[in-house]
């Protein structure tokens, strides 16, 4: 266990010169980040005090001596970014932010009110406040990422890198440095156990990603004590093996040596940057520093009190802020950002003169704006029997849509020749530092076998305002779940495409074979999720898909041919912007609905007609996205689905769950009860009774209920 016999003799220096290059003004400056930070958590009776005790001279000499941004607007596109990875540690950024001023935004706009008042503050955790107990985006100015669930905030930082570099590539010009901003991340021991944050330092340090910077709180405490009950590795070596410069601060209270460590990561241009940073967790309280309980509980009345002494601080009241500090941030962000934010703009009108079709684009970008004609080349599609494969059909139509939408970029963890998702027109090219024969302004991502990193990554580009794409198999989308859902609550426009959306991937058997996935996320707030039956409905759902704003969307496509229905026959596709639609359907009332998504739909269809030709009064459904359906009026609903038919089906090779709301008490739903096998396709359908003859047996059943 680390000895902890040196916290006994600190906290009398605590609020003293303690280290190298530390001002009366910053050191009050720091005590009052950490104050507040300890005031805010103890009244709320919860949360986490001690990260943000421990990384406050981090966090003052970042913010008042490095960071290029300006509290009047903080959606300036040229600012630098800044992560807190460790969501926790809410309080800290909370209080930097307040200390500030940042200013808020109202729908979009910067308002002239601050982001954060004191009376904020002391609404930490509370409902309806703006200080929830982790940072949310949306929700709080200033706060560029949702962070919580450990790793995710590392994660996004890769994207947000990302699109900085495919920014600069693609807009700057000779002169005009538009995009040269860094992203800033504090992270701790909890993220670097996480296997998501190695998959995304991984990463970028194959991208080589030099604007981005890292500073590890390396304070060797997590909530079950020392991590040397689990944690031991040297982490810096490691991330020199994912090609990281890499150095170490001894003792996070030495300014210079925090400064010195910041100037040496930005001259770093060719490789992302980790700053090692000792802590003591709960720096200054008297009996806690440097132990379990100083992370995530209230330090008490007392604890607070011994502290606030080690800092020599001048009031016992809390919440305390001492004349001098607000202004004293303000004469060094305050002015170094404005400055820098004025120079931008400045340069910014002479591009839009000299450049006018790049200003265009990148005024879209900034207001979230789609460029006119984006959906001019979405193919439509010929009756065919035998079909084509809604995953090679979508490959079709995201190459139509990408050459009109400019910052549509992404990829596939490793899948691209599988999901048919990489863009193949003239000038696309990949995203890849020049030694690896590529370029930054290239379009295709290529994640590598990192599904849980390529989810967080697709995140932190859409929140640079560039519009993302991550695909793979719809079983690997378990490996998704975090950043996924966290894609929800920020609202991001993220497209997921998962493809092999059945057992019909056959052979490679029940691992690869989805059957709870589309529940899962059908259940999940927030998302947009769309299976489509055919090619017309696979350009629909493009069509439904981008203009989106604030949700994400996932798109299950096939492996397998589907049939292109003759939409001359069939209502159009069309019909899928409502979630579900009559696709056929008799004269008058139905004896019975039948109803299915994707590669289903034909087989419904074959039993519809069998059905119709034996006189039987029946109806298909055709049901794509059981969230764009409840979105629907009542009276769309019942158009779709009138109460007073008893008699449904609905077919579809995953799980049942979710269905029953459709058929109704007493109606037969055909899915996947079990895992899967491994067979070839016709084999499966048999065994788990996709197949005409069972379709067609369960519908003249329900046709005579009534």
């Amino acid at each position: 266990m680390r000895s902890l016999s040196n916290q006994a003799a600190f906290g009398a220096d605590a609020g003293g010169a303690v280290g190298a290059g530390v001002s009366d003004i910053s050191q009050l400056s720091i005590n009052t980040i950490r104050t507040l930070s300890m005031d805010g958590v103890q009244k709320a009776n919860s949360g986490h005090p001690g990260t943000a005790m421990a990384l406050a001279p981090a966090m003052y000499t970042l913010w008042q001596h490095d960071l290029k941004y300006d509290p009047a607007d903080p959606l300036w596109p040229g600012r630098d970014r800044f992560v807190l990875s460790v969501g926790h540690a809410s309080m800290l950024l909370y209080s930097t932010l307040f200390l500030t001023g940042v200013k808020d935004i109202e729908h979009g706009k910067v308002v002239d009110r601050p982001s954060l008042t004191i009376d904020d503050l002391k609404q930490f955790r509370q409902l309806n406040s703006k200080t929830p107990g982790h940072p949310e985006y949306r929700f709080t100015a200033g706060v560029e990422t949702t962070t919580g669930p450990l790793g995710q905030g590392c994660g996004n930082s890769v994207g947000i890198a990302i699109a900085e570099k495919w920014l600069a590539a693609r807009y700057n010009k000779p002169g005009y440095d538009l995009f040269d901003y860094h992203t800033y991340v504090f992270c701790g021991d909890g993220d670097m156990m996480e296997g998501v944050s190695s998959e995304a330092a991984s990463t970028a340090g194959h991208l080589g990603l030099g604007n981005l910077i890292w500073l590890y709180d390396s304070n060797q405490i997590s909530i079950e004590g020392s991590t040397d009950l689990a944690f031991t590795e040297d982490v810096g070596k490691r991330f020199e093996g994912y090609h990281w410069h890499v150095q170490t601060i001894k003792d996070v209270n030495d300014l210079d040596a925090v400064r010195k460590a910041l100037d040496a990561a930005r001259a770093v241009k060719d490789r992302p940057s980790l700053i090692v940073l000792h802590t003591v967790i709960g720096y200054g309280a008297p009996h806690k520093a440097g132990t379990a309980s100083a992370h995530g509980e209230p330090l008490g009345d007392e604890e607070i009190a011994g502290a606030k002494k080690a800092y020599h601080w001048p009031s016992s009241e809390p919440f305390y802020v001492p004349d001098g500090v607000k202004e004293h941030f303000q004469e060094g962000l305050g002015k170094r950002g404005a400055a820098a934010h004025a120079e931008w703009k400045k340069k910014f009108e002479a591009y839009s003169k000299e450049y006018p079709e790049e200003a265009k684009q990148l005024t879209a970008i900034f207001e979230n704006r789609l460029p006119e004609g984006w959906d001019k080349d979405i193919p439509t599609w010929d009756a065919d029997p035998k079909g084509v494969a809604s995953r090679a059909s979508s490959g079709k139509v995201i190459n139509a849509v990408a050459k009109n939408l400019p910052w549509l970029i992404g990829g596939s963890a490793d899948l691209s020749p599988s999901t048919k998702t990489n863009l193949t027109f003239e000038g696309a090219g990949s995203f890849q530092p020049p030694k690896w024969n590529g370029s930054y302004a290239g379009r295709n991502l290529h994640f590598g076998v990192r599904e849980h990193a390529m989810g967080s990554i697709c995140n932190g580009i859409a929140l640079s305002g560039v519009r993302p794409y991550g695909s793979g198999f719809l079983i690997f989308s378990d490996y998704m779940k975090a950043p996924i859902r966290l894609s929800a609550i920020m609202e991001l426009p993220v497209i997921y495409i998962f493809t092999h959306d059945s057992i019909g991937v056959g052979e490679d058997g029940p691992t690869h074979q989805p059957i709870e996935q589309l529940a899962q996320l059908r259940a999940t707030p927030g998302i947009l999720t769309i299976r489509p039956g055919d090619a017309n409905e696979v350009s629909e759902a493009w069509r439904t898909i981008i203009p989106l704003t604030e949700k994400p969307a996932v798109l299950v496509l096939s492996r397998q041919n589907l049939p292109t229905l003759d939409r001359k026959k069939y209502a159009a596709a069309s019909g899928l912007s409502k979630g579900a639609y009559v696709l056929a359907s008799c004269e008058g009332k139905p004896d019975v609905i039948l109803m299915a998504s994707g590669s289903e739909v034909a087989l419904v269809v074959d039993a519809y007609e069998k059905l119709t030709a034996e006189g039987v009064k029946a109806r298909v459904v055709s049901f794509p996205s059981f969230d764009l359906f409840e979105e629907q009026d009542d009276a769309y609903k019942e158009s779709v689905l009138p109460s007073d038919v008893k008699g449904r089906v609905a077919v579809e090779q995953a799980a049942a769950f979710g269905w029953d709301r459709y058929v109704g008490f007493g109606g037969e739903i055909i899915a996947m009860n079990s895992f899967g096998a491994s067979a070839p396709l016709k084999d499966l359908l048999t065994k788990f009774g996709f197949t005409p003859e069972k379709v067609y047996e369960a519908a003249r059943k329900q046709a005579a209920r009534k």
